[in-house]
């Protein structure tokens, strides 16, 4: 029971960390560990519905604090906004990559920290596209082009971001050791 208890804090203060570390001020914007905690999550959790809960609640807590700040007039940035549930289901869609991660080896896990940011940064600026949002382009190959071309900044943090989140997650679920590992897994 110990163990389960240590466990449960560990992911406690990993989804607290991910929370505080979204909002953090000066942080690159798309420079964030959602994308690779639901990777992670998705590799780790036998019980699905947490795997997909972890990051859903991540999101949610850190765009909390993202309101509660705005409304204390210490950010610009809004934590809730129009169209912000497709943003949600984006990210919780990225925790299926995790579902590929069945022997855990450098290759697979470095394959899908790669291929979550990527399906987020297309779909995430196609759905812009489609709903004119952002820079309002054209509903044309031309303006989804662009529209791309737009997020080329966040998808670049994304990807170094969901890296390196990788590589802290799974290096810290491997450094637990076999036993302990086996009471998520």
């Amino acid at each position: 029971m110990k163990r389960n208890t240590s466990l449960l804090l560990s992911f406690g203060l990993m989804l607290l960390a991910c929370s505080l570390f979204r909002v953090w001020e000066g942080r690159p914007f798309g420079f964030a560990p959602q994308i690779a905690m639901a990777v992670f999550c998705g590799a780790i959790f036998r019980d699905k519905k947490l795997a997909f809960l972890a990051p859903l609640a991540s999101l949610i807590l850190s765009d909390a604090l993202y309101q509660l700040l705005f409304k204390n007039g210490n950010t610009n940035i809004y934590g809730f906004y129009e169209g912000q549930a497709v943003n949600y289901l984006l990210v919780i869609a990225t925790t299926v990559f995790g579902f590929f991660i069945r022997k855990f080896n450098v290759l697979r896990i470095g394959a899908m920290a790669l291929a979550a940011p990527t399906a987020y940064f297309l779909l995430s600026n196609f759905q812009v596209w489609m709903g004119g949002g952002g820079y309002s382009r054209p509903r044309t190959f031309g303006g989804l082009i662009q529209c791309f071309i737009d997020g080329l900044p966040f998808y670049g943090w994304s990807l170094v971001a969901t890296v390196f989140f990788s590589l802290v997650f799974f290096g810290a679920w491997y450094a637990l050791g076999s036993k302990e590992r086996k009471l998520a897994y």
